[in-house]
Parts: structure tokens; sequence; C-alpha cells
């Protein structure tokens, strides 16, 4: 039997990167170099994390914490749940469990930026669409012909990009559940994607070390930049799309230029541990990241400094997702390699609630745009989505 066989490169992260090390050693490669910032942690209070004119009441209009962007109808919203006054401390409990959601691993979760849908993508080779006012499957996006590692919706919640083993992105019509759009381009596994909030261009990264920005409407790829020493893990446009975060297994999180696609700043920890996620907050003014040390980190990025750092979970082999909840209080949530789901308070870094229930690593998290729900799900033999519903 294959090792691969019931994994995607994100859910079978170690075995990859072995196999990409003995490539490694087995060629000389030239690699570019880039502008390097060294950080020291500085415990200050940051700024508010909602964009502009975002409000702070748990009936606040919608900032997906994927793709930021419009799209929200409350016409066609389910009705809200119950909120709570912001700032009260979180109390998640489980609302609704979707066993056997995949036959594979899941490799990502992520809400619809009009909360109407949470979508997941698995080491099957699908995306699954679940209708969130009556918590059952709509749709089924197929197509892959090997594990997806990563997808992303657009701002307007119209389409859903995916990424795969097999080198290849898909574009999909949520509305047909029909694939609209192939990119063809990497010459290794694509690893992770995302649409800027505009909805005209897809970036992606992959185990071949480098980012790619494609013209959403055409399918064409604009710019091929040789961006890391080591796979790409994941890629993230800020709130207005003209600049790029990527992250890799060499340890930088880089900051790109869209148009020029030029880098303009290396953010890297002093013992450089490998990257395994990274996000722009929901106002564009700091970064989120995660590594394979077991801390995240909050980035202001303008000035190349660590602000906060988040502790307590476990991640030492898989590219866990982290995430910025604002609906209701302040957090930073996040799976963990002993099956749990941590959140902490973004301003005192304090652990406030451990959510327990799945039996494996827990490694794809999202929070919702408008409600106050987490939803979590676990690699196998778990194969189960959890969703978790709190009053404030």
């Amino acid at each position: 039997m294959h090792p691969r066989q019931n994994y995607s490169g994100r859910t079978n992260f170690g075995h990859l990167l072995n196999q990409m090390n003995q490539q490694n050693q087995q060629q000389n490669l030239t690699r570019p170099t880039y502008p390097n910032l060294s950080n020291s942690f500085v415990n200050v209070t940051v700024d508010e994390f909602t964009p502009p004119g975002y409000p702070t009441s748990s009936n606040a209009t919608p900032y997906s914490s994927s793709t930021p962007g419009p799209g929200y109808n409350s016409d066609s919203m389910p009705p809200p749940f119950i909120g709570a006054p912001v700032g009260a401390a979180p109390h998640y409990r489980l609302m609704a469990e979707l066993k056997k959601a995949h036959t594979k691993s899941v490799s990502a979760l992520k809400f619809s930026p009009d909360g109407k849908y949470l979508g997941s993508s698995s080491a099957d080779g699908s995306v699954k669409l679940y209708n969130m006012a009556t918590v059952t499957l709509e749709k089924i996006l197929l197509g892959h012909k090997l594990g997806i590692n990563d997808f992303a919706w657009s701002s307007d919640s119209k389409q859903i990009v995916s990424g795969a083993d097999d080198k290849i992105l898909k574009i999909y019509d949520v509305l047909t559940a029909q694939c609209v759009k192939n990119l063809k381009g990497h010459t290794s596994y694509v690893f992770c994607c995302n649409f800027n909030p505009q909805n005209t261009l897809v970036v992606s990264g992959s185990f071949d070390e480098s980012i790619r920005i494609w013209c959403a409407r055409n399918g064409t790829c604009i710019k091929t930049i040789p961006a890391h020493q080591d796979p790409v893990v994941a890629v993230s446009f800020n709130r207005d799309g003209n600049i790029i975060a990527s992250g890799s297994y060499d340890g930088f999180i880089r900051i790109w230029d869209v148009a020029r696609g030029t880098c303009s700043k290396s953010l890297v920890d002093e013992i450089k541990p490998p990257v395994s996620h990274v996000k722009f907050s929901p106002n564009g003014k700091y970064i989120l990241s995660a590594s394979l040390d077991g801390v995240i980190k909050l980035w202001d990025y303008y000035k190349g400094k660590s602000l906060k750092e988040y502790n307590g979970h476990l991640n030492e082999k898989y590219c866990i997702v982290s995430n910025f909840s604002i609906t209701g209080g302040k957090w930073i949530v996040s799976g963990s390699e002993d099956h749990k789901v941590y959140i902490w308070n973004i301003q005192s870094r304090e652990v406030v609630q451990v959510l327990e229930g799945h039996s494996t690593p827990v490694m794809s998290t999202d929070c919702h745009p408008l409600q106050n729900v987490i939803a979590s799900a676990a690699l196998e033999p778990d194969l189960t989505i959890k969703i978790w519903r709190s009053d404030n």
C-alpha cells in the first residue's frame, strides 16, 4: 500500500517533508535571498482587531476569517444565535456533530463569508458544503484526482478555489457545484490557496517552494515567485488585496507586494521554527502565525515585531490553522495535536477555554463570521466535524 494512500500533503506533512529533504540533498539548488528582520517579543496592548466600521456586538456584519469581504445578506441568513455582552468569558458547548464527514482526513474547514455554509476539504479529494441553517450536507465539489490540501471562499461566497496533491487548483461555482477553471503550473503539491478580497486574483503556495498569482477570471498565471527555500504552507491576502503574506517550513514569513511580485519584508524567529500557518487580522494591521515549536505569534508586520505569543497547545508535526474570533469577545482559536481546541484571550494571552471531544489531532478549525460558533475537525480515524456554540 502506498504510504500516503489515505492522506493528502497537509494531513501527512511529516512524510512529505522527509521526501522533500531527501530530494534537496540530491540537488545543488540555488535559491533567492530576501530582506531579513530579526524580531524580539514585545509585551504591549494591540489596537482593536476589527476593521473600520465593524460592529462589535454579536450580530455584527460578518468579516470572513478566511477571505474577508462583502457578501452578507441579512434577508437570507438564518436567525442569529443569542448573543452576550462583549468581553465576557467564552463558554462554547457542542452544538452539532457531523460523523464520518469524509472518508479520509479533513484538511481544511472554512465558513463562507456570508455565514450560510461550512465547507470542508479532505484527502478523499472532495470539498463538502454544509448548510448552517440545518447543519446538513448540501453540495459536494469533485474533480481532483488526489487529496485536497486547502480551499478558500471568494468574498461574495459564490466561488471556491481548491488546491490538491494533483498539482492543480480548481475554481468552482458554488451554485452549480461545477468546476469552472483549472489552474495548472505548479510542479509539486499545491498546499495552500486564497482569493483576494476583490475576487479577481488567486494566490497559491506549493511544495515546489513557489507562490503563484493567478487571474481568477481566465485562469492564467500572472506571476510565479520563487518565494521560499522549503514548501510554502500558507498564503494570505490583506484586506486591501495589495499585500500577500506567506509562510514556509524554512521558518520565514514573507510579505509580498502583489503588483510588483517583490518581497518587502521577512519576519523570522531567532530559532527559525518551521512556520505552519499565517493569516492577516481582519483589519489588516497584524499577522497571526503558527509554528512547529507550539507557539502562535501575533506580529506587527509594519514594524517587524512580535507583539504577543500564545502557548499551551501542542503543535510539533502538522500545519494546524489558527484563527481570530471577533464576533463576541476577541479570541485566538487553534486546534492541537493533543486532540483539543484551545481558545486564548487576544490581549491577556490566557487560555480561557479548552474544547475536548475529538480522538485524534485537531488540525482544522474556523470561526463563524457572524455568530459565536467554532467548527473543528480531526484527522482519521476520528473523521468528525464538531460545531461549537457560545452565548458570548
